[in-house]
């Protein structure tokens, strides 16, 4: 099946207001507005808002990095899917490496939040990965499988089916160590296959898998090119305008 590529930022607490601002505008300039393919930005919370209104019309579509389980209430900080639905988000980037490891989020908030975003519309991108000890014991399978199945296996097949999965193996995050796109492969694949046995054949080959470790743009074509490999979920690169520009026209190729 041909699934629809998704290039997808995520900016983390990075850049100021005028920052955020003229780094989407140079994206929005730069993008081949005849490319088939997604292309999607998180960025801080206090950005969305104001990026939404001047650039709405444009086919970036906007999202944020979190929310919280809760619609309202005395949640002192926090941000709702509902809050984030009211300013016309897209999108919102559910059980990151760094929320599961600074703020101790487990796969059932994650499934919770999950929830929340799909009551009020929005896509949640559900991300999952092992660190290095665990690649290095071998239990990156079993790892992975555990996170899906906490997380995703209680979907019916309408929810599943507006989910996007993003794969991170947290070792390759910021570490200057790469997955190979064989490594990446092999993973989303056996992702794949954990949907095919809850869900069926049909529903696994519609869901987009993105690839979330250091995409860069000399390794996003090798990586964009495996069969199962549907995307990226851009860290540091989607910083720098005319780096995220040249993994979008990877993305193409």
């Amino acid at each position: 099946m041909k699934r629809k590529k998704i290039i997808a930022g995520n900016w983390k607490m990075y850049k100021t207001a005028q920052e955020a601002e003229t780094t989407i505008a140079e994206i929005a300039n730069g993008i081949n507005y005849n490319q088939q393919n997604d292309v999607w930005t998180a960025t801080p919370f206090i950005y969305l808002q104001n990026l939404i209104s001047r650039f709405g019309n444009t086919t970036i579509k906007f999202g944020a990095q979190n929310c919280y389980t809760k619609d309202e209430g005395a949640f002192t900080g926090e941000v709702s899917a509902k809050m984030l639905q009211s300013i016309h988000c897209s999108f919102v980037i559910l059980g990151h490496s760094e929320r599961r490891q600074y703020f101790f989020e487990t796969d059932i908030i994650i499934h919770e939040k999950i929830l929340a975003a799909l009551n009020h519309n929005l896509l949640p991108v559900y991300c999952c990965g092992e660190t290095l000890a665990q690649r290095n014991t071998k239990k990156h399978f079993e790892i992975v499988e555990q996170q899906i199945k906490e997380a995703l296996y209680n979907l019916n097949a309408d929810q599943i089916s507006k989910i996007v999965i993003a794969y991170e193996p947290v070792w390759a995050i910021g570490t200057g160590v790469n997955a190979t796109s064989e490594q990446a492969q092999e993973m989303h694949a056996y992702i794949r296959s954990l949907l095919q046995t809850q869900f069926g054949d049909a529903i696994a080959d519609a869901i987009r898998i993105l690839y979330g470790g250091s995409v860069k743009p000399n390794n996003a074509t090798a990586l964009f090119s495996q069969p199962d490999i549907d995307g990226g979920l851009i860290g540091g690169a989607s910083l720098i305008a005319k780096d995220f520009l040249s993994i979008i026209e990877s993305a193409s190729e």
